[in-house]
């Protein structure tokens, strides 16, 4: 959805909509194309299924969640499956930051730093549904300033999901129509392209990941938290996933660093990584991710800056799967065993201004529109 002013998205978000559809019986909205059925609630704007056909044409639910609808806003560890948190999403080091040299401080909820701007941000919101139509719906969220400790000035939101054939496209607007607010927004969707089934493996590793466009990535401290420093991911190293195609997640794990490689003093092993992506069309395959065993391939386009590939280290076995994954030994979300991919901005650029123009991109207003646009192809090896 595109706005020919910010007078008319004002509007659009601002508005009660009496006449949208309520859910169906099952408490979900369900949007379809030919080739896909995706299925989401008002919490979070958080999708709850994506299912897709395998190499097989049989349908496979190819995301994380939760069967209880009501468990989203009380899973006490809140790990934000397929959600929008905001309004300024990943880092902020040491929960600080500067706006015309005044300081604001901001939630720590991650050790010494602020994550996804709090404890309250838009992934524990319940967002309003302003259109639904068989293949498309809108959400959109009204943050208050200060809603979330820190964040300056009123920012409005929505975030609309498409699918179209084989297409699931994420667009996002928002505005701080007042002062300038930091503003960094992204999906942040959990895949296991093999819903869990797989006899051999409920890890991840066994899938492939192509970044063709992400030579380097950011170094970060044992917090997850960028150093600053950019480098770069040499062939056959732990972050390498760009220098040929159908490289494994898990094709490092013998290497050297690689059981502590995402921090939390060496507990962490895999990724939970930035990684810039080159100057290039919006309409190049910027990430690719496959499963040899349900032969599905999920490809990323996107207009953002880079993305965080993050492993799902911290996951302890206790969360359930849904009803329409895993096998009848297989019931729960185990470590290591899914991947988020989340496009975004620099991680914690808005406390990096040696990251030519990557500040400026991560503080928006007062009036100027925000835009955020991914889509994710699916298809068959």
């Amino acid at each position: 959805m595109r706005f020919s002013s910010i007078f008319q998205f004002l509007a659009i978000t601002s508005c009660a909509w009496a006449d949208v559809p309520k859910p169906g019986a099952d408490g979900k909205y369900t949007i379809n194309s030919a080739n896909i059925k995706a299925q989401f609630i008002e919490y979070g704007a958080t999708l709850t299924n994506l299912l897709v056909k395998d190499k097989n044409g049989e349908e496979v639910d190819v995301v994380l969640g939760y069967d209880d609808l009501a468990f989203y806003p009380k899973d006490p560890g809140h790990p934000v499956y397929n959600s929008v948190p905001g309004r300024y999403v990943n880092r902020i080091g040491h929960g600080k930051y500067n706006i015309d040299n005044k300081t604001y401080s901001t939630e720590l909820n991650d050790g010494t730093n602020t994550l996804h701007s709090g404890t309250n941000n838009w992934s524990y919101r319940t967002w309003n549904v302003t259109t639904v139509t068989n293949n498309s719906i809108t959400f959109a969220v009204r943050d208050e300033p200060n809603s979330s400790k820190g964040m300056p000035g009123l920012v409005l939101a929505n975030v609309t999901y498409t699918v179209e054939g084989d297409e699931w496209e994420i667009k996002m607007d928002a505005v701080s129509p007042e002062v300038k607010s930091p503003l960094m927004l992204t999906h942040h969707t959990y895949f296991n392209l093999d819903a869990y089934r797989n006899p051999d493996t409920n890890k991840i590793w066994n899938h492939t990941l192509y970044m063709p466009h992400s030579k380097g990535y950011l170094v970060a401290d044992d917090g997850a938290l960028p150093t600053g420093e950019v480098a770069t991911a040499e062939p056959g190293s732990i972050h390498d996933f760009s220098s040929k195609p159908d490289m494994f997640v898990g094709h490092a794990r013998n290497l050297t660093g690689f059981s502590g490689n995402c921090g939390g003093g060496g507990a962490c092993e895999g990724y939970n990584t930035y990684f810039p992506i080159e100057p290039v069309s919006c309409d190049e395959i910027v990430v690719t991710l496959a499963s040899p065993f349900s032969g599905i391939k999920a490809d990323l386009r996107t207009d953002q800056a880079g993305v965080v590939i993050y492993t799902c280290n911290w996951f302890d076995g206790t969360a359930d799967l849904k009803s329409t994954q895993g096998t009848s030994d297989r019931k729960k979300v185990e470590r290591s065993s899914c991947i988020a991919i989340e496009a975004q901005d620099w991680v914690d650029g808005i406390n990096h201004p040696e990251w030519r123009g990557r500040r400026e991109s991560q503080i928006v207003g007062p009036g100027q529109m925000y835009s955020w646009r991914s889509s994710w192809t699916f298809s068959t090896l």
